[in-house]
């Protein structure tokens, strides 16, 4: 099942107070960066992020779940309706979060 543009747009919408918030459309879903770091995704309408330790610190009780079939474990944001919550939460990620991979150019 696809994420809907709708979900999206709500999504981002939460997170309007945090600057810098990007996106990029893969297979039916929605890959998120913050501050050109990828911090998670939507998938069948659900936003997860990575499992740093800072974002299980700060949600000790999510659920881990499966953005695809085969895909490593990620954390299960719900409370997605909380626009300070999810603010906190990004920034909170950010410095574990790992640096953007460097394209390599071809010669």
């Amino acid at each position: 099942m696809a994420s809907s543009k709708e979900y999206l747009e709500f999504i981002l919408g939460q997170l309007s107070e945090v600057e810098e918030i990007t996106y990029r459309a893969m297979m039916g879903e929605f890959i998120l960066y913050y501050r050109g770091k990828l911090v998670g995704g939507i998938y069948d309408d659900r936003l997860l992020v990575k499992p740093v330790k800072s974002a299980i610190r700060y949600m000790p009780t999510a659920a881990y779940e499966l953005p695809y079939e085969g895909a490593k474990e990620m954390l299960l944001v719900d409370e997605v309706d909380n626009k300070e919550f999810l603010a906190g939460l990004f920034q909170t990620m950010y410095e574990e979060l790992p640096a953007p991979k460097q394209k390599k150019r071809n010669r």
